[in-house]
């Protein structure tokens, strides 16, 4: 068995299980992450009707100021979680539960959880 393999069954058994944990409502829907090697995807999704409510992808948001020290993809990941703030802000959302899907919470993924939270969703 190959090494990318191994990851990507390690990270599909990371994520079925901090799934059965996390349940997103109407009033605090999850936000869900997918991070690919180009690209960042964030999805705000409310489990009890089993819809989408929103979602930002890394290329279709517009330039933010970012953070002091923030670079890259991670500025890109950082626009991504304000977009999906102000997006979560304009539909009445003010909290999240926060769903990494077996992703290490660092790098992007830490920066899109910040642009959440500065843009005033409680994560």
């Amino acid at each position: 068995m190959n090494v990318s393999k191994k990851r990507r069954e390690a990270r599909a058994k990371r994520k079925t299980s901090s799934r059965k944990r996390l349940h997103g409502t109407a009033e605090r829907p999850r936000v869900s992450v997918y991070r690919s090697h180009k690209n960042i995807y964030a999805q705000v999704v409310d489990d009890d009707e089993g819809s989408t409510l929103l979602s930002a992808k890394g290329d279709k948001i517009e330039q933010v100021e970012v953070p002091k020290g923030v670079s890259g993809k991670c500025a890109v990941a950082y626009g991504v979680g304000r977009a999906v703030a102000d997006l979560a802000k304009s539909k009445g959302i003010n909290a999240m539960i926060f769903d990494r899907s077996g992703y290490l919470y660092h790098g992007r993924v830490a920066a899109l959880a910040r642009g959440l939270r500065d843009g005033g969703i409680e994560v």
